[in-house]
C-alpha cells in the first residue's frame, strides 16, 4: 500500500514539475517582429551597386533574416511602384539597436540618395 502511494505522489509531482516548466516555456516565447520596408528606387544601377549588397550584408550581421525582397511586387489593389522587402526580427530591441548602429546610418544617407523609403515594423 506504501508503494501505491509513493508512485501516485510521484506521479502527481511530476504532472505538477511539467506544467510548470510548460508554462514557463509559453512565457518565454516571443513572436517575431517583422520589418517592412517600400523602397522607390530612383536610380536601380547605382542603388545596386553602392547601396543594396552592403545594406543586406549589415542586416544579416546585426540579426535580420529576408522572407522577401521583390523589386517587382503584384499589385492586387492600387497601383505599387515600389519594391518591397520583408524582413524577419528576433525582437524589436534588435531592429531599434541596428537602426542605431552609427555604420547603419552612414550607408543609409548613402542610399538615402538614390532612393525614398517608407518602413515600419510589426
Amino acid at each position: 500500500m506504501k508503494a501505491c502511494y509513493t508512485v501516485a505522489l510521484s506521479m502527481f509531482a511530476g504532472a505538477v514539475l511539467g506544467a510548470g516548466a510548460i508554462h514557463s516555456l509559453h512565457a518565454q516565447a516571443k513572436p517575431p517582429v517583422y520589418y517592412v520596408a517600400e523602397i522607390d528606387v530612383k536610380d536601380p544601377e547605382v542603388y545596386g551597386k553602392e547601396y543594396g549588397p552592403k545594406a543586406q550584408t549589415m542586416i544579416k550581421a546585426a540579426g535580420g533574416r529576408f522572407l522577401a525582397a521583390d523589386p517587382k511586387p503584384i499589385a492586387f489593389e492600387g497601383e505599387q511602384k515600389s519594391r518591397v522587402v520583408i524582413q524577419i526580427w528576433d525582437s524589436l530591441e534588435k531592429i531599434k539597436a541596428w537602426q542605431e548602429m552609427p555604420e547603419w546610418q552612414g550607408l543609409h544617407k548613402v542610399g538615402q540618395k538614390y532612393a525614398t523609403f517608407k518602413e515600419f515594423a510589426i
